[in-house]
């Protein structure tokens, strides 16, 4: 598929995707969708923090 290129590893196993938006214009909203998906499957095993703890780490660290 034009624009989009599967990168390997030393083992020539498929490892990463590089997509250039610019072929893929078309369907721009549709990858970010996908990449939103990957995110969020990647951090589902991440802690989890209240809103108040999150707030009180933003404050102490001067971004709020």
């Amino acid at each position: 598929m034009k624009g989009v290129t599967f990168i390997k590893d030393e083992k020539h196993n498929k490892r990463f995707v590089q997509i250039d938006m610019d072929h893929l214009e078309t369907y721009q909203d549709e990858v970010e969708d996908l990449l939103d998906v990957i995110i969020a499957e990647s951090r589902k095993d991440d802690d989890e923090l209240s809103w108040e703890e999150l707030k009180n780490q933003l404050k102490d660290s001067g971004k709020l």
